[in-house]
Formats: structure tokens, C-alpha cells, sequence
């Protein structure tokens, strides 16, 4: 059957080849903060056809691990990079878990993801608190039987739906549409869609029912259609059913239609007919140009699954354009779609050229298309491919006010250079260039922005976050940037950073990320992310996903040891990436309850996620990334360390535990590597095995930070004790561990919820093999 508003790109679980072949590892995407949804499940053929049970264990619980990850938020439980960590009863525990424990035997004291993501609470009571457990009641009885449809993707059906009221005509916003709609009509819309188009004001016109596309005498069938003028009132909800009209009258249902709404005008009525929507199986993608769009059609695109975007009248900022080049299918492998590599504009004044160069690289250069628009007059323009020659054969569209050229075959790759002459003062040009992936086999290096939630309210933050990917590869290294632009068209520019501090997860996943406080007033913002391969900095990253199914090293048949081969390693990057860059619209949120005088210091520093320390002499040397005063922003005013022999009181009762003296530490600015160095002091001696340091950030206003992840350091040789004979509390790592303890070497192969210890004295051959 046909999807309604599923698509794949918004799909759960996806089932695709592996990232990185031999590594069929079923694993989940997750960059977001503690109890919030992840971005999918990542399972292979192999895996879901049940060839790798061996490996991971049995596909059901591994279902439920990677779905408490997707779903509620949780993180893991067992840590390969420290497996073993010294337990307040002074026994050497190992970091481990075999169910979703709850408050009352929660092990708070183990270094794991999950205790440091999740303020060490339960896995249940982050999953408890969730919306799906809070506003339900137990289900009675068994659960009912499963069931499955499949979806066949067929044909794209789309129908433009564009505002000509009359408040179009201020601001060139008519014109501006037409240039964005030529754009999405040339090179956006895929080969074999179908598309229609609507015009509305207070009532609505069909202009042109659905049409196939498949070569350029549809598409150019369809851009003279474009509206010429404008006029009248508003009424959203006459050009929707209109669409609706233009299904029926092709001979489809709704059912996995798209519709592309522009409107830049208020309409009171258009929440009259958010039911009918969302009741029509249709994806509703609306693009809101200028200030005054109706607010409640957001709830549309929300509702629908569809895409929510925001163009100003800043027409230098290039919104508009950037909308409509987002609105490639969702169904469409990406080696199909048209990937923006340039998208920049500018007001000319002080000089009138606008230069730059744009990078071509071999992942793409097919169908490569560049894209040139103004405001007043026809600009000369000059552009150089990477041999130096120079390129003429733009064509000039000057009623549109738009020039544009498309490379044949496939372009070449290097630096291209482009200089743009305006001819009047004041002029605003813009320039944009997309192009599609080189070989159907190799998948290109994209971008996908987003911010981490639809609306907000003052002063909540927004975190933006960016993704660079090849395929399912993760792209670190890379010069990340975010424009944030508000209704007004002021815009804020964010470095976002891979860090692994402040907004950012996990450091070196290949998702750059950034708090965003620097609201300016109310209303829809945009955000538009550029990603660049820099100067010998981007590659592939190669290292296992945090959020996986652990690897089993083997199992106990008839009380026999049956190991696994070895987990499929690699190198954990590969050799510096070429040059390459990539823009990408983030889509729209919006603000409410910003005031209108000077903001307040409502921020506090971000938490402290990376504190490390080490044991130097009669030193403990301390490391961190710095937090901002205003989250990951400014510098902080002091920093306050305090230290405890013991995890759970420094963790409860900070301010009573032993302070540090801090008077030399003078703090540096944001996401700068700290370090710090003290002599530990009023240590008892007793029984003293670990320090632990954590530390609060306080900003100018007297504001303090969450409490910081929790640093330890051996002081003196812990003890080792027999280990008793006991049910495990956990039982799942995904490697064999070798620690030497007081002479003896323990080997731990971690078997599905039972923990087999081998231990040999390096004194004899003699071995015992005990199950804890």
C-alpha cells in the first residue's frame, strides 16, 4: 500500500547496509540530552534476517535496548573504555547491567553514559517519566499481537499552493517566490513526480492540474503558470482543499500527497480547517515569508510530518531560495537528490562585488546548477572553473531578475571562483549553487540541521545541532557554522562545535552543536547551517556509535567456553577528506515571551561533562572544557572544586564536601581546554583507596551550573577481595579485559548476563573458572 506520511528519512528503525562494512552492529543515532527522543535505530540486513544473534545476543532484547534509546532517552549502562571502578565499599567492581533497574537498585556509583547523562538516575525513572508512561495507564492482560503493513513508495504527487494576496506585492516578495518556485521546478522536483499548482487570495484558482514530469517540457509547462500579480485577502484553507480538488481530479486520494504552502499573510480562519488536514493522509511543507504569517498553519506541517520553514524579507539572507531547495523527496536516495554546495547574498554598498569561491568535490559534480539573483539591475558575472577558464554562457532571465548556467555531465573538481559585479549602489545579489552525487555507488557528503524543538518560550534555550555524514559515516573535522535569522531578518552567527561539552553529546560523532540564546524578539526564526572540509582537518571517523548493542565475546554451551571471533576493528579514522562544502536549511521554530527591554542573565554556565584527573606525585592534575558564562557562551567568573572520599556524599552534599583552593585558577573562555593542578590535603589514610573531584562553574550574575561529571584517582593500591558467588546486576560488555590486580591477572568475557572470570596466578598454571 501506499505510505500517507511515512517517509523514510523520518522513519524509527531503519534497515540499511552498515555504516562501515563487516560491522553489522545494530546501533541508535542519539545526540540529544537525557530522556528525549533519539533520531533512529540503525539495524542491518544481516541482523534483522537474524544472522547475527550470535554476535549481539537475541534480536528481541537487542530491540528493546536500542528502543529505550530511540524512545525514552536512556544511554548505556556498561562502559568498555572503563570496565572495573572502585565501589565506596572499597571492592573493585565491574561496570555492568542486565535489566532496567529502578530507584531502589540502581548502581549510582558506576562510570557509566547513562549515570553522567542521566543525573544518575534509573533507567526507570527516565523511562517513567516520560510522556507515554505518565499519561497512561498498565496495560491489563497481554499485549495485543503486533501487526505490519507494508508501503510500496510510488510516484511523488505534489501541488504548489502560493499566496497572490495582495500584501505579496510589497517587498518583491511576489517576484522572490516565482525565482524560489523556478528554482524547486527546475532542479528540485524529481523526474517522474507529479505536480500541480494552485494559486489563492481570498479564494482559490487552479492553474494547473497534476503533470508528470519527465524532461523540461513539463517543468517549463508548468513555471508559466507562475503567478504575474497579485491581489485580494487571504484564505489558506480555500488553496488547500483546492490542492485536495487537484488530487481527486488525477485520480488519487490524498494519502502521501504533498502539498508546498507559501503565504505570507495573517488568516484568522486558517485553524478552521487543521482537522481536515491532518485527517487527509496529505504532508503539508509550509514555507511562511515575512513577519505575519499565520501561526497556526505551523501546526499543520507539525501534524503532517512536513517540513516548517521561514524566509524574511531580508532577501540577502536568501531564505527563500534555501526553502525551496529543501523540498527534495524524503523517499528519494540520496544519490538522486540535488545537495546545496553554495548559498550566500549580500547588500552592496561600500564595493560592489560580491567574490567567493565554491568547492566542487568528487562525491559530487553531476547536474551541478548555479543560481544568481538581484534585486535591481543585472550584475556582470564572472566564474572560473579549477583550470582558471572562464565560463560565459549564464542565461539571463530579466523579468525574473535571475541568471543561471548548468554545468554538463559531470563538473570538475577543485575550487571554482566566482566574482559578481554589481552595476547600482545598494544592489542585493545572491548566489546559489546545488549539484547531485558523481556516482550512483558513492554516496555524497551531506548536511542535515535541525534545532531540538519546534517552539519555545522564553528563556528556554535553543540548541542547534548539525549532522555531516557520508552515508552512515560520520564526517568529524569539519568547520561547522550556524546562521540563526530572526523575523526581523537580524541575523546571529554559531560556531557549532563536535566537542563533546556544553550542548554537544558526544565528542567527535559528527554532530556539531551549539546553544542558541541570543533572542531578539518575538515570532518564527530561521536557521541555515554551512559545513566546510576545511584545511586538512575533516575524515571519516571509524569508531564504534556510543549508543550500540554490546558484542558478545561467546557463549557457555553444555558448560563449555565457545568464542566469537574478535568484534570487526578498524583503524578509528581514516586519512584527511578532500575539500568540500555543503549549506542546508534547518528549517523554523518559534519564539514567544521574549521581552522588550534588555535581557536579564537568565543562563547559567553549562555543565562540565569531560572532567578528568590524574594522580602526578603528590599531585592531582585536573582537565576540562571550559563552560561559557552564559552556557557554552562568554567566560565564566570562578570555578568551585571540591573533593570527597566518597562518590555518593560529594555527589548529595557538594557544598559540604572539602573545598580546594582555587585562588590562582583564572578562567578562559569558552570550550577552552582547563587545566588545573592541587596537592590533595586532610585525606585519612585509613582504608583510603579514591579521591573523587567535582566541580560548579559560577557565572557574574552568582549563577552556578549543574553539578559536573565526577573525576577519580587511586591514592592508594586497592585491595582485591574473592568475589562472590551471587546473581549478576549486570552482566554485558563487548570485549575481553585484561586487569592486573595485586599479582594476578583476571580475564573477563562478559557472556549475556553472566560474568565468566577466569583467573591465573602468574605463579603457577593453575585456573578457576567462576560465574559472578
Amino acid at each position: 500500500m501506499r505510505p500517507k506520511q511515512e517517509s523514510y528519512n523520518h522513519a524509527d528503525v531503519k534497515v540499511a547496509p552498515p555504516a562501515l562494512e563487516g560491522r553489522d552492529e545494530p546501533y541508535t543515532r542519539q545526540f540529544t540530552q537525557c530522556g528525549e527522543k533519539a533520531e533512529y535505530i540503525h539495524l542491518t540486513p544481516d541482523f534483522v534476517l537474524g544472522k547475527k544473534q550470535n554476535e549481539y545476543g537475541d534480536s528481541g532484547k537487542v530491540l528493546v535496548h536500542e528502543w529505550a534509546h530511540l524512545r525514552w532517552g536512556v544511554f548505556d549502562e556498561y562502559n568498555e573504555d572503563q570496565p572495573f571502578y572502585s565501589a565506596s565499599s572499597k571492592r573493585i567492581e565491574a561496570t555492568r547491567v542486565t535489566e532496567f533497574c529502578k530507584e531502589e537498585n540502581h548502581n549510582r556509583e558506576a562510570p557509566t553514559l547513562h549515570n553522567m547523562k542521566c543525573d544518575y538516575r534509573s533507567t526507570w525513572e527516565v523511562i517513567s517519566s516520560s510522556e507515554d508512561f505518565k499519561n497512561s495507564t498498565p496495560m491489563e492482560g497481554p499485549p495485543p499481537p503486533p501487526f505490519f503493513s507494508l508501503l510500496r513508495i510510488g510516484e511523488r504527487i505534489v501541488c504548489l499552493v502560493l499566496d497572490v494576496s495582495g500584501s505579496m506585492t510589497a517587498s518583491d516578495r511576489l517576484n522572490r517566490m516565482n525565482q524560489a518556485a523556478k528554482f524547486f521546478l527546475s532542479q528540485i522536483i524529481e523526474n517522474k513526480a507529479w505536480v500541480g499548482m494552485v494559486h489563492f487570495e481570498s479564494k482559490a484558482t487552479i492553474k494547473s492540474e497534476l503533470i508528470q514530469i519527465n524532461s523540461d517540457t513539463e517543468r517549463n509547462q508548468l513555471l508559466q503558470t507562475l503567478p504575474v500579480s497579485a491581489s485580494g485577502g487571504t484564505s489558506i484553507c480555500s488553496g488547500i482543499q483546492a490542492a485536495f480538488q487537484v488530487f481527486k481530479n488525477g485520480g488519487y486520494q490524498t494519502d502521501g500527497t504533498e502539498i508546498l504552502l507559501l503565504s505570507d499573510g495573517e488568516d484568522s480562519t486558517a485553524k478552521g480547517c487543521i482537522d481536515e488536514v491532518k485527517d487527509s493522509g496529505a504532508v503539508v511543507h509550509f514555507i511562511a515569508l515575512g513577519p505575519s504569517a499565520d501561526l497556526a498553519v505551523t501546526n499543520m506541517s507539525i501534524l503532517t510530518g512536513g517540513h516548517h520553514m521561514f524566509a524574511t524579507d531580508a532577501a540577502q539572507n536568501n531564505g527563500l531560495i534555501d526553502a525551496f531547495g529543501t523540498l527534495a523527496s524524503e523517499n528519494a536516495d540520496v544519490t538522486q537528490k540535488s545537495l546545496q554546495l553554495e548559498s550566500k547574498g549580500a547588500i552592496l554598498t561600500d564595493t560592489l562585488w560580491l567574490n567567493d569561491t565554491v568547492v566542487i568535490d568528487s562525491t559530487v559534480g553531476k547536474d551541478t546548477f548555479f543560481l544568481v539573483t538581484w534585486s535591481k539591475q543585472a550584475p556582470d558575472i564572472y566564474l572560473r572553473d579549477p583550470k582558471g577558464t572562464q565560463i560565459t554562457n549564464f542565461t539571463m532571465d530579466l523579468p525574473s531578475k535571475m541568471a543561471y548556467l548548468s554545468i554538463p555531465g559531470t563538473a570538475q573538481v577543485g575550487v571554482w571562483t566566482y566574482n559578481l559585479e554589481a552595476k547600482v549602489n545598494s544592489e542585493i545579489l545572491t548566489i546559489t549553487v546545488t549539484s547531485r552525487a558523481a556516482s550512483s555507488s558513492v554516496p555524497p557528503i551531506t548536511v542535515n540541521a535541525r534545532v531540538n524543538m519546534d517552539t519555545n518560550s522564553y528563556p528556554s534555550p535553543m540548541i542547534v545541532y548539525a549532522e555531516v555524514l557520508q552515508g552512515y559515516t560520520t564526517i568529524i573535522g569539519a568547520r561547522v557554522t550556524a546562521t540563526v535569522e530572526s523575523s526581523s531578518g537580524k541575523t546571529e552567527e554559531l560556531v557549532l562545535l563536535d566537542n563533546g561539552a556544553g550542548a554537544d553529546a558526544f565528542k567527535e560523532d559528527g554532530v556539531y552543536s551549539r546553544y542558541f540564546t541570543a533572542y531578539s524578539e518575538n515570532g518564527r526564526y530561521s536557521l541555515k547551517v554551512r559545513a566546510d572540509g576545511g584545511t586538512n582537518s575533516a575524515r571519516r571517523s571509524l569508531q564504534h556509535p556510543s549508543s550500540r548493542a554490546a558484542y558478545i565475546p561467546g557463549w557457555v554451551v553444555d558448560g563449555e567456553i565457545q568464542g566469537n571471533p574478535p568484534r570487526p576493528e578498524t583503524e578509528a579514522t581514516q586519512p584527511v577528506l578532500e575539500n568540500f562544502s555543503r549549506t542546508a536549511s534547518g528549517g523554523a521554530f518559534v519564539m514567544s515571551n521574549v521581552p522588550n527591554d534588555p535581557l536579564p542573565d537568565q543562563y547559567p554556565p553549562s555543565q562540565i561533562t569531560d572532567l578528568q584527573a590524574t594522580l602526578e606525585g603528590e599531585e592531582i592534575s585536573l582537565t576540562w572544557t571550559a563552560p561559557g558564562d552564559d552556557y557554552d557562551v562568554g567566560t565564566v567568573q570562578q570555578y568551585i572544586i571540591r573533593t570527597s572520599e566518597n562518590i555518593i556524599d560529594l555527589r548529595d552534599n557538594f557544598n559540604n564536601a572539602l573545598l580546594v583552593d582555587t585562588t590562582n585558577l583564572k578562567p578562559k573562555e569558552a570550550n577552552s581546554k582547563e587545566t588545573f593542578t592541587f596537592k590533595p590535603e586532610n585525606i585519612s589514610e585509613e582504608n583510603a583507596t579514591y579521591i573523587f573531584i567535582a566541580i560548579e562553574s559560577v557565572d557574574k550574575s552568582n549563577q552556578h551550573s549543574r553539578l559536573s561529571n565526577i573525576a577519580q584517582v587511586a591514592l592508594f593500591t586497592p585491595q582485591a577481595e574473592p568475589i562472590p558467588e551471587e546473581s549478576p546486576r549486570s552482566g554485558v560488555s563487548t570485549s575481553t579485559i585484561v586487569l592486573s590486580v595485586l599479582g594476578a591477572v583476571v580475564l573477563v568475557g562478559i557472556i549475556v548476563g553472566t560474568t565468566v572470570c577466569i583467573i591465573k596466578n602468574k605463579r603457577s598454571s593453575s585456573q578457576t573458572i567462576t560465574k559472578f
